[in-house]
């Protein structure tokens, strides 16, 4: 049976505790072995003498700027990486399904228990309840056991000295040499992911710089080989974005029929509110009385699971700014605290649309009088707004989910 106390499973109560930034999702991949370097590009020596310049200007001591440096590679692999982009969209019942699945929620509780005394330590510190700290770990690393093998000096050099977003990978590397030149880990031991995230939790240097803490007193900030550090850091980077100890990330609903799905627009409203419309826990009970706000999500559309997302949702989102994640990290969470599966989980016949799917979609909804913005390939916030109004227009169900109905009225051929 499990340990963990039944305030986990509440809100101010009943409920507490169960439960930069986009890029995440994409660092967080699994990395590829380290594999040997391509010839480097005409003027990739030029670029290191400049950041190493740019380093030891930012603090960085010479000798580490220098040796690093020297030592970085060009590896085209990265960049076929950064370039790469999915052919299709992840539905969300794949999605999820990966993620939370048994072996991982019955490892999560396991872990739960066997560091249960670290795990306290860091809810007491930072307010972070141990199922979210242990639901967190799961889905970076599958709690420590890939951290990535990409020699991060020679990736963040290699993205540097690529135009495509050189800003950004120039202040990783000089992070990076900043954590090399502090001690908390040598240059040749520094692997992650191919953009850089590392250790068990997967955090970019920046946010290493910011967030990492020394929990076990050994003198260094070590979040490869240090449990005590990656969780630590974790709920304090958690802490930094104000998680809210006295709730949870959100619940799963019921909601009433001929609900208005236009309101899962990302408007917060009180929970008063949604209850008034009807809206249940996922058991047909009444929401709780509690003065928080909440935001509904459907992430597959009126056939699949409905949530109410509170202000920890929005906080998971800036760890990772994807709606399938947040909700994958909560309900990860739950399960680990002891609660079961979804009353309603999201259909897995939905169809897997490629970019050019989503390409087709946007331009037809333009051509009937439907703003979807600038054709991207993209499924953002102004394509879903024209899918429910096309859907609203056609006496559909308007949830904004471009499913089946939606792609033959449309004309487009998922999966195309």
């Amino acid at each position: 049976m499990l340990t963990t106390p039944a305030r986990i499973l509440r809100i101010r109560g009943a409920y507490r505790g169960l439960l930069i930034s986009g890029f995440l999702s994409l660092l967080s991949m699994p990395a590829l072995a380290r594999e040997n370097p391509s010839p480097a590009p005409d003027g990739f020596a030029e670029c290191k003498a400049r950041l190493e310049e740019q380093a030891v200007a930012a603090g960085v001591s010479r000798e580490t700027a220098s040796t690093v440096m020297a030592s970085a590679e060009h590896l085209e692999r990265v960049i076929e990486l950064d370039r790469r982009q999915p052919e299709f969209t992840t539905t969300f019942a794949d999605y999820l399904n990966r993620r939370v699945n048994e072996a991982r929620v019955t490892r999560g509780r396991e872990l739960l228990q066997e560091h249960q005394e670290l795990l306290d330590r860091v809810t007491r510190e930072t307010g972070v309840p141990a199922p979210y700290l242990v639901s967190f770990w799961g889905l970076e690393t599958n709690f420590g056991s890939y951290f990535g093998k990409m020699p991060v000096p020679s990736s963040l050099t290699t993205l540097a000295c690529d135009p495509r977003r050189s800003n950004f990978f120039t202040q990783q590397l000089i992070a990076a040499l900043r954590i090399i030149d502090e001690g908390a880990i040598p240059a040749d031991k520094m692997e992650g992911s191919w953009a850089g995230a590392m250790g068990h939790v997967q955090f970019m240097p920046t946010v290493f710089l910011q967030h990492a803490v020394d929990a076990d007193g050994d003198g260094r900030r070590d979040l490869w080989n240090s449990l005590p550090d990656a969780m630590m850091s974790a709920g304090r980077f958690l802490e930094s974005m104000n998680w809210d100890g006295d709730y949870r990330w959100g619940r799963e609903v019921l909601l009433p029929k001929n609900f208005n799905y236009a309101l899962a627009d990302g408007r917060r409203l009180p929970l008063a509110q949604w209850r008034e419309m009807g809206i249940t826990d996922a058991f047909g009970r009444v929401l709780p009385q509690e003065p928080i706000e909440a935001s509904l999500v459907v992430p597959a559309g009126h056939e699949g699971p409905a949530f109410l997302a509170y202000h920890n949702f929005r906080v998971i989102m800036g760890w990772n700014r994807s709606e399938f994640y947040a909700i994958a990290v909560g309900h990860l969470a739950d399960r680990i605290a002891g609660a079961g599966k979804l009353q309603n989980p999201p259909p897995e016949d939905a169809p897997a649309l490629s970019r050019n799917n989503i390409l087709q979609l946007q331009e037809a909804l333009q051509k009937r009088g439907f703003d979807a913005g600038e054709p991207d390939g993209i499924m953002g916030p102004a394509t879903r707004a024209a899918i429910r109004q096309f859907q609203s227009a056609n006496g559909l169900v308007a949830d904004g989910y471009p499913g089946e109905t939606v792609l033959a009225e449309l004309g487009v051929n998922a999966g195309q």
